[in-house]
C-alpha cells in the first residue's frame, strides 16, 4: 500500500468510527425520551456537554502548556531547532504554530490547540537530547499532521459526544436511585432494563471508541508525517528510540494523554527498542490505550510506498 491509499483508507475508518458514535448517541437519546416522554433533560445534557467542551476547546492551548510547564522556543534561543520546524511547516502549508519546550528527560511531544491559525507545537528536552535531527523531524512533521489534519476538531467532537453520553446515563441512574416509583417515568419493564444497561455500557463504549479514533488519527499522522518529510526511516528510528527509554513524563496526565506523540506513560515501550511485530498486544491492554503499539506504528510505516 502507498502513502496515498495508506491516508486515504486512515481517514475513512475514522469518519466510520464517527458515524457510529452519532449513531449511539441518538440511540441513547431515543430510549431515554422514551423512558420519560420528555426531551428537555436530553437539550439540556446536550446544550451543558457542548458548552463545556467548547471552552476547553477555546483554552486547551493554555491549559496544556499550563500543566506541563512548557517554556516558549524563541528563534534567538534555539535558531537550529526554530528553523527545523519552521521549514516543515512552510513544506507542509500552514501558519507557523508556537513553539514550546518541556523540561523533562522522557522524549515526547504534543501538538494542540483550536485551529492552525492558533496552534502549538511542544516537545521535552528529551527529545532534543536523545534524537538526531532527521529522528526530530520526522516527529515535528508527525505533530504538524496532527494540526493539518484537524484532528483537534475531531477530537473534540469525540470527547463532546462521550461527555454527552456520561452525562445523560448519570442524570437517568440517579433519577432511578432518587426517584422513587412515584417519578415522571413514562416506560416499564423491557424499556427500563434496556435504560439501566445502556447507563452502565453506554459510557463505556464511548469511551472505547473515544480511543478507538485517538488510535487511528496517530497512524494518519505517521503516514502524513511521511509524506511530508519523505523519509520514513527518521520516523521509525524515533519511535525505536522512544520506546527504548520507557519511562513517564513527570506531568503526564490522563486528560492529555491522547495529545502526545507517544503514551506519555511509558505504557507502550518495548523495553530494547526494538519491537517485535510478532508478539502481538493483548486485545484488553489495546482498546483501553491511546496510542497504537509501537511496533504496529513501525510496522505500517515499514510497509508504506513513498
Amino acid at each position: 500500500m502507498n502513502i496515498y491509499n495508506q491516508k486515504d483508507a486512515n481517514v475513512r475508518k475514522t469518519w466510520l468510527l464517527m458515524a457510529v458514535f452519532f449513531g449511539v448517541v441518538i440511540g441513547i437519546g431515543w430510549v431515554f425520551s422514551q423512558i420519560y416522554g420528555n426531551p428537555s433533560i436530553l437539550y439540556f445534557a446536550v446544550i451543558f456537554s457542548v458548552v463545556m467542551n467548547f471552552a476547553s476547546y477555546w483554552y486547551s492551548d493554555k491549559i496544556v502548556l499550563m500543566l506541563h510547564k512548557a517554556q516558549p522556543v524563541e528563534l534567538k534561543s534555539n535558531p537550529e531547532l526554530y528553523r527545523v520546524l519552521e521549514n516543515l511547516t512552510i513544506a507542509a502549508g500552514l501558519p507557523m504554530p508556537r513553539f514550546f519546550i518541556i523540561n523533562d528527560p522522557a522524549p515526547n511531544a504534543f501538538a494542540t490547540g483550536r485551529n492552525p491559525q492558533h496552534a502549538v507545537v511542544a516537545v521535552t528536552s528529551g527529545l532534543l537530547e536523545k534524537l538526531d535531527r532527521s529522528e526530530i523531524e520526522g516527529v515535528l512533521a508527525h505533530e504538524l499532521s496532527h494540526i493539518g489534519n484537524r484532528d483537534m476538531l475531531v477530537s473534540t467532537v469525540a470527547v463532546v459526544l462521550v461527555g454527552f453520553v456520561s452525562i445523560i446515563a448519570d442524570m437517568f441512574m440517579r433519577s432511578l436511585w432518587l426517584g422513587g416509583r412515584n417519578d415522571e417515568r413514562r416506560g416499564s419493564g423491557p424499556i427500563i432494563l434496556i435504560g439501566i444497561a445502556l447507563s452502565i455500557l453506554a459510557p463505556i463504549f464511548a469511551s472505547l471508541i473515544h480511543l478507538a479514533i485517538s488510535r487511528r488519527r496517530e497512524f494518519l499522522a505517521d503516514a502524513s508525517a511521511v509524506l511530508l518529510t519523505r523519509y520514513p526511516e527518521g520516523l521509525v528510528s524515533a519511535l525505536k528510540k522512544i520506546s527504548a527509554y520507557g519511562r513517564p513524563i513527570g506531568t503526564a496526565t490522563n486528560a492529555t494523554a491522547h495529545l502526545f506523540f507517544e503514551n506519555p506513560f511509558g505504557a507502550d515501550a518495548d523495553g530494547d527498542g526494538i519491537p517485535d511485530h510478532k508478539q502481538k498486544t493483548p486485545w484488553l491492554v489495546r482498546i483501553f490505550s491511546t496510542h497504537p503499539p509501537i511496533g504496529e506504528r513501525i510496522k505500517a510505516l515499514q510497509g508504506l510506498k513513498v
